[in-house]
């Protein structure tokens, strides 16, 4: 499939301002009323964006930003970008090394769009292929499909010509999953110590151990949406899903309206965190579609967390003050370029990436809720 290349974006951007222009500006005149100028680039993630470089010297959001603003087309600048990440054994959360399923194996979703296209690719519970994004933008790129699933979907990667590997654990992500095998399972899976064998399962968290950023990694996800000066959006979230899910379960990242929804004209949205509260309301569609009745990206994100709050009413998902139990981020771009990151709690990952032309920067999010999901 053609894509936008140097020239092309140049000349985009051109027509894009000239568009805009009033009769007597394309003239040279003083303009008798404003107008919006066009977007500057901007690309945003979930804070992982900016935390993983693979032993390379970029993070996901400045190698995207660097090639979107060198004319490269915004969606391969952005799977290229979320790579970094889903290569980086360090990341629990997303490709290599990500977070086994009650099995002990890896199982990768992903899903991209491509807003001037108006085109899309997902795969779900792919299997032996460390970077699902890349695969679901074949699918996009390749077939007459959305979304290709598990076995499917790995003879599609193979087809293709990606590599399969029979397993995509770290000795990392396994000792977690043994260690998730002792205290689920005690009497089978032995712990070399005994006693450590006999503590209780359900007062630990095992998503903490050996991790600075456990609440993020049992949520585990990478979400990345960019413009470019030409007003073109794409986005892209990849994921290896709930640590110690049930083998075969999808979430919310590969599915089109919930972990990833765009629409070039108004603007992107992407998602972490629980996925099925995210795939009941199909939040992030509910998001551009707040952004395209003229609301801020904040504005919009938090509209879409208090529907999440609304319809969670079942006593398991809620804490002691009648609230949801669990933590949702949006990350929020609209198509003037600006942006917002919204959270669920104030004290649940608290912060998401951002680069511009002053940099990247991992800034706050803007919280619904007050304290925590376990107040």
């Amino acid at each position: 499939m053609t894509r936008v290349n140097r020239r092309e974006f140049v000349i985009a951007g051109a027509a894009a301002g000239l568009a805009s222009a009033t009769p007597s500006q394309a003239f040279g005149r003083a303009p008798a009323v404003l107008t919006r100028q066009s977007p500057k680039a901007v690309v945003i993630s979930s804070a992982n964006g900016n935390r993983f470089r693979n032993g390379g010297t970029e993070t996901c959001v400045e190698l995207a930003f660097r090639r979107i603003t060198a004319g490269d087309d915004v969606l391969d600048s952005l799977v290229a970008g979320v790579n970094i990440v889903e290569l980086d054994p360090e990341d629990a959360s997303v490709g290599y090394g990500g977070r086994p399923n009650a099995d002990g194996i890896v199982q990768l979703d992903a899903c991209c769009m491509h807003g001037p296209m108006r085109r899309a690719g997902g795969v779900a519970a792919l299997e032996g292929v460390r970077t699902p994004s890349s695969v679901a933008q074949a699918v996009m790129d390749q077939t007459d499909h959305h979304l290709l699933v598990g076995p499917g979907a790995q003879a599609f990667a193979r087809n293709m010509g990606f590599e399969i590997e029979d397993d995509l654990n770290t000795d990392r992500s396994r000792r977690l999953w043994l260690e998730w095998k002792r205290r689920t399972d005690p009497r089978h899976y032995l712990d070399p110590n005994r006693e450590l064998a006999r503590r209780d399962v359900e007062t630990k968290r095992l998503a903490t151990l050996d991790s600075e950023h456990g609440e993020d990694e049992l949520h585990g996800t990478i979400n990345c949406n960019g413009i470019n000066p030409a007003g073109q959006i794409c986005g892209v979230t990849t994921t290896s899903g709930l640590a110690w899910k049930i083998p075969g379960r999808v979430g919310d990242s590969p599915i089109l309206g919930a972990g990833l929804y765009l629409d070039n004209a108004v603007g992107a949205v992407g998602s972490t965190g629980r996925g099925e509260a995210n795939l009941y309301n199909l939040t992030s569609f509910l998001i551009v579609e707040n952004l395209r009745q003229g609301m801020s990206p904040k504005d919009a994100g938090l509209a879409g967390l208090r529907r999440i709050q609304e319809n969670t009413i079942e006593r398991r998902l809620l804490n002691s003050r009648g609230l949801p139990n669990f933590g949702v981020n949006f990350y929020v771009l609209d198509a003037g370029g600006e942006y917002a990151g919204v959270s669920m709690y104030s004290s649940q990952n608290s912060r998401y990436a951002v680069c511009t032309e002053n940099g990247a920067a991992l800034v706050p999010l803007e919280p619904l809720l007050d304290g925590s999901p376990g107040d």
